[in-house]
Formats: structure tokens, sequence, C-alpha cells
């Protein structure tokens, strides 16, 4: 046993132990994040204005706190991109994580000193929790490789600013440096298909242990590593052992990836964003993400349905019900406030709080009243595809609604690995296994309002070409699942073929 994997052991087990602690005491932590986020923040423009000085407890913090989204924050970042002190968080920020929006194009996130460790802390901590559970320490002394972005940074404002996965970089501790891969100077190649082809050529030949990015961009390399070795990835790299993603669900990509690898690896699944590192698997035998509740977060809930109503309900962890989906909300030592996320979330036990991620509150159609969200289509392509041994490489949805006297309909663009042999069976199956998934989406095919969904096929590397055309092939970028309006789907339209549509 070489050394690093030999001292890995007992600080797994140490900061286990420490994690399996605090799923005793997640309540009473996050009471007392929100306690010392408070103390700060009366020091803060942004806590003088909500006059946090007389706010003591959750209750009031609702009250003088209202749900932000980023557009809503923006004039306070622009605020520190002048130059201010003290704006959401004590001093300025030592980072800003850029990162697309839907609504807003470019947001900067405010990373501070406080919150950095919740970035660099929580990556580590799930790999020690699957260290301490399964005795495999030998991936420490090998190969390791995040699929990420730039490390180069920009200033805004005088602040250091560029993708989070590219800050991170910066912050990789010394005794990994030795085993990180790619090298720095192919990290920092912006061309993905060039960065691909350099990345290929310094792992191919490396004691790869551990590889680690969002699954679509995991699988192009994996695509590449075979066409150029004629091997599968497990016995081209026979020490690989560990595969950490996260981003989007992992399910829909999994049979092909582990098809690639040709024998099956251990995996860790991870939910961290530009905002902050929510959950992680802790462990190989239990469902779902353990919530990161003593790491600088608070959390709040509220009810998916209600997250645009003016005054939705607001929730702390402590009164979160499992089995609902909710729209999570955080305020963090980073200096966001009320910040609504984006994210859905459900929570599959509340003893520890382990959730799944169901989805975007902002991607879901709801066109004709159906509120169909991305946790009900991925579900019903997985079951449909392996009813019908079907290995789908990518998927997007939109409402078509139809202009003349044809009832409208959900399409699905669909790239098949394999096609079905009866397209029109395999559209049924989809169908009806969304319908068991949404009351809603069923009454409206059982009344006649909608018709059945159909599939318009997607040439091979068509959702590639579709992300290289609008500038965000690899790194964090992925492709929304869902969507109201016909946006993607348009653009999708060159590479379909026209002549497989159901």
């Amino acid at each position: 046993m070489k050394i690093k994997s030999f001292l890995a052991r007992p600080f797994a087990s140490y900061i286990y132990k420490g994690i399996r602690k605090g799923m005793t005491t997640a309540v009473a932590d996050q009471e007392n994040i929100l306690k010392t986020l408070l103390k700060t923040g009366r020091t803060t423009d942004i806590g003088k204005e909500a006059r946090l000085e007389k706010v003591d407890n959750y209750r009031e913090f609702r009250q003088a706190i209202p749900i932000r989204d980023y557009e809503q924050m923006k004039p306070w970042v622009e605020k520190i991109k002048e130059g201010r002190h003290n704006v959401l968080w004590k001093g300025k920020p030592i980072y800003f994580a850029k990162t697309s929006g839907t609504t807003s194009g470019t947001k900067y996130i405010p990373i501070t000193k406080d919150s950095i460790p919740n970035h660099i802390n929580t990556a580590r901590n799930a790999l020690l929790c699957y260290m301490a559970e399964t005795g495999n320490t030998k991936f420490a002394d090998g190969k390791l490789i995040f699929l990420s972005g730039s490390p180069e940074l920009e200033r805004v404002g005088g602040i250091p600013t560029g993708r989070l996965s590219g800050i991170v970089n910066h912050h990789v501790p010394k005794y990994l440096r030795t085993n990180q891969m790619p090298s720095y100077e192919t990290n920092c190649i912006d061309d993905w298909e060039s960065k691909l082809t350099q990345i290929v050529e310094e792992t191919i030949s490396q004691n790869m242990t551990l590889i680690s990015g969002i699954p679509p961009w995991m699988q192009m390399y994996f695509d590449e590593l075979i066409r150029k070795s004629g091997k599968k990835v497990g016995e081209l790299f026979p020490n690989f052992s560990v595969m950490v993603q996260g981003g989007v669900n992992f399910e829909p990509y999994k049979a092909k990836l582990m098809e690639s690898i040709g024998r099956k690896v251990d995996t860790i699944e991870l939910f961290p964003a530009s905002e902050g590192f929510f959950a992680f698997q802790d462990s190989q035998n239990s469902e779902g993400l353990l919530l990161n509740t003593n790491s600088g977060i608070f959390y709040e809930f509220v009810p998916a349905g209600e997250i645009f109503n003016e005054n939705p309900t607001r929730l702390s962890l402590q009164d979160v019900k499992v089995g609902e989906n909710y729209a999570l909300i955080i305020t963090s030592n980073a200096g966001l406030w009320g910040y609504d996320l984006g994210d859905t979330v459900k929570f599959l036990s509340v003893d520890p709080y382990r959730l799944v991620v169901t989805g975007r509150t902002r991607h879901f159609i709801s066109a004709f009243g159906e509120h169909v969200i991305g946790e009900e289509v991925e579900a019903s392509m997985l079951r449909a595809a392996e009813t019908e041994q079907v290995h789908v490489t990518e998927f997007t949805v939109a409402p078509f609604v139809s202009g003349d006297d044809g009832k409208s309909y959900h399409e699905w663009f669909v790239e098949f690995e394999n096609k079905p042999d009866d397209l029109s069976s395999f559209a049924a199956s989809l169908d009806q296994f969304l319908r068991e998934k949404n009351v809603y989406y069923d009454d409206l095919i059982s009344g006649h309002i909608l018709s059945p969904l159909k599939i318009t096929p997607v040439c091979k590397n068509g959702f590639i070409d579709y992300m290289k055309s609008i500038g965000k092939l690899g790194g964090q970028n992925k492709v929304p699942r869902l969507s109201n309006d016909r946006k993607i789907a348009d653009a999708l339209k060159q590479w379909t073929e026209k002549l497989w549509t159901v």
C-alpha cells in the first residue's frame, strides 16, 4: 500500500464519523447557521436594508428577507463590481463564479473566504465517506481527472472571475497535484473538442483510477478513448474503480457509460453549483444524496407549485416531508440571501435528510396545465428504454401547440444509440409511462385535449452539434430536459431525421 492510500484510511474514518454524527444534529446545525448568518448579515448593506438587527428567529427572517432570483439580486452584485465593500457579506468576495443564466445572461455568483471551504471540503468529504464505507483507498495512489472548465481567471471589478470548476482547480490540495490530470495547460484550452483530444493524449497511457465530470462529457471522453485505443475504458484503465458525477440526473446516462467501461465501477453522485455544494452521496448502500446541513448554508423549501406565487409557503428543514417536490432556497456565507436556486428536490428520507434533484423550477412543460417536470420525463424515458431494450444518448421535450384543427402534443427530440424496431410502439409505451407519472397529463390525453406524444429522432451527435452551435460544448453545460417553449426544439430541427418522425 502506498503512502497516500495508507494515510487516507484514518482521515477517512475520522471525517466519516463526524458526518454520521452530523446526521443526528442537522436541524440544530441549521438553526445555528441561521444565527451566525444573521450576526454577520447585520453589518452588510443588504442586512441594513432588511433591518436584520431586529431579526432573531426564522419566523422574523422570513418576514425580513424576500425570496430573490438572480435578476433581483443583480443590483447588489453590480455594487460589488463597482468596488463596494460589505454589500452582501463582510468585505468583498474572493471570487466571482461565472455561470450562464436563462434570463439574466451571464451570472456572477460571489464566493467568499467563508464560503470557499464549502466547495472544497464537501467534494473531499464525499470521497472520504466512500473510502470509509468501502475500504477502497487504492484509487488515491493513481491518476485522477475532473473534466472541468478552464482555470484561467479574468478580473471583474478587481475580483478574480471564472467557471466554478476552474476556481476550484486552484484549491486542489498539494498532495493531490501530482495525481491530477490533465495538465494545467490542457485545462486552459477553451475549445472543448481540442481540449478533449489533448486530454485523451495525456491520459490514455496513464494509470487512471478516478474519473469525474458531467455524464454527457464523460461519455464523449470515453468514446474518444475507445476510438483511439480500440479497447473498452475498463480494459484500458484496469485500476479505474471510481466514477464521480453530478450536474444532471445520472440514470439516463448510466447504462451507456457502464457499457463503455465494460465492467462495473463504483459511482459517487454530487450536487454542486456555483452557489454552493449542497449534497453528496455518502453511501453506496442508500438511495439519495445527504444534504450538507453544516457547511455555511441555511436551506428553505418552497412547495414547487407555489414558487411563482407572491407569498409562497416557506419551510425550514424540520418541516419538510418525504415525497414532496420543493424549490430549494438558500441563504449562505457567500452573501446569498433568500436566493432561489432554480432547482427542485424531493426528500427520500428525513432521518437522515437524503434527497434527489427532481428538476428546474423553470424547466417544465405546462402549456396545457399539465406541469410535467424533469423527474417525470426522465423516469418515463428510462422505463421505456429498459422495456424496449433501447439505448438513448440524449433527449429533450417541448410542447407543440397546434395552430389548426389538429390537437397539440408533447414533442420529444431523442438521439438513439440504437433505434427501436417500432418507433410508434416505443412512443406509445413512453406516453403511457408519462401518463402514469402525471395525472394532469393523463387527464389531457384521456379527455382528447392533447394527442399522445410524438418522437422526432435526432441524428447521431446532433445534441453535441447543437451545444457546439450555441457555444456550450463541454465543461459544466448540459442540455435542458424540457422547456415550456419551442426555442430549443426549433434550433434542433436541423439535426432531426424527418423521415423518422412519428
